[in-house]
């Protein structure tokens, strides 16, 4: 498999890790889960990312769900997995053992410690030696890390550290993050790099006009987020628009801290994507409220895609 680059675009969906009803790794569910996202159009896949569960795996569970996702895709789709951890050590034994395996790249996003701008650039200076040749993403997400990342520090990083090739984007929403970085880039004052936005897609309409080159994130129905993309790939942004907004009240559910990755888990099960919703412990489970709630908004999200024939 190719090697992830600058030029990666479309839609890296980040993908959830099935369990069985009593929390063990559903090995036939990632099969099926691959399967139908590689049928939604993906452009690649990201496994062991946070809504991966990835935390609540053991170093060997992860590097079978790694193993199981590569063997069933056999070269067809770029996979990127998520390495971050505390220290550089397991960072690099994880790292080492997916690219062997056959992934594209690998993701990171810096620990809360990280406070300052200087931190924040020798944290990924170093992660970029620890790495040595691996193409590595560079995850900012500070709703969840605590860790702001201005652009001016990750033009630094980008300028300084030869394998960080992509931004995932999730600031909220941090639009005028993407703007100043492609301006940056257009006036040459920083290499150009691929950046795939997140927070569930809820504003990827707009990130995509400010220069974002698709997503790589989750949601129960990538196929919104793949639609979103190859719109504006082909210069339709009112269709572009049209088709997220169908798809938005489901979104914005699936968003909710806590039971967000339940709700999403709980459609992709019953779309048959994976056998059970099960969150490994701890995790949450939707109420009998919450289903009816979901229920609802996929009956008039059904409606609203008929009206305007997705």
């Amino acid at each position: 498999m190719a090697r992830l680059t600058e030029d990666a675009k479309g839609v890296y969906v980040i993908a959830v890790t099935p369990f069985t009803d009593d929390g063990a790794l559903d090995l036939a569910s990632i099969d099926s889960m691959v399967d139908f996202y590689e049928g939604a159009g993906v452009t690649g896949l990201t496994v062991l990312g946070q809504l991966g569960e990835a935390p609540k795996l053991t170093a060997e569970e992860s590097r079978t769900v790694v193993e199981r996702v590569l063997k069933r895709l056999d070269g067809r789709l770029p996979v990127v997995v998520g390495v971050s951890a505390p220290g550089l050590a397991p960072m690099r034994e994880l790292s080492e053992a997916v690219m062997a395996a056959g992934a594209a790249g690998v993701m990171v996003a810096p620990p809360w410690t990280v406070k300052t701008d200087d931190q924040a650039f020798a944290f990924y200076q170093s992660v970029g030696e620890t790495l040595g040749d691996t193409p590595f993403v560079l995850q900012d997400y500070p709703l969840t890390t605590n860790v702001t990342i201005a652009p001016k520090v990750i033009e630094r990083i980008v300028n300084e550290v030869p394998n960080c090739v992509m931004l995932k984007h999730e600031d909220w929403p941090g639009l005028a993050k993407i703007s100043a970085l492609r301006a940056a880039s257009d006036k040459g004052g920083m290499r150009r790099i691929s950046i795939l936005c997140g927070n569930g897609g809820l504003f990827l309409p707009e990130e995509m006009s400010r220069g974002a080159d698709g997503a790589m994130t989750g949601f129960c129905y990538p196929e919104m987020m793949v639609g979103v993309v190859e719109a504006y790939a082909a210069g339709h942004p009112d269709r572009a628009h049209a088709i997220f907004d169908a798809y938005l009240p489901l979104a914005r559910y699936e968003q909710q801290q806590g039971i967000g990755l339940a709700c999403r888990k709980y459609v992709l099960a019953k779309r048959g994507v994976i056998k059970s919703a099960t969150l490994r412990k701890p995790g949450a489970s939707l109420s009998a409220l919450d289903i009816a709630d979901v229920e609802r908004l996929l009956a008039r999200q059904a409606i609203r895609l008929r009206e305007i024939g997705a």
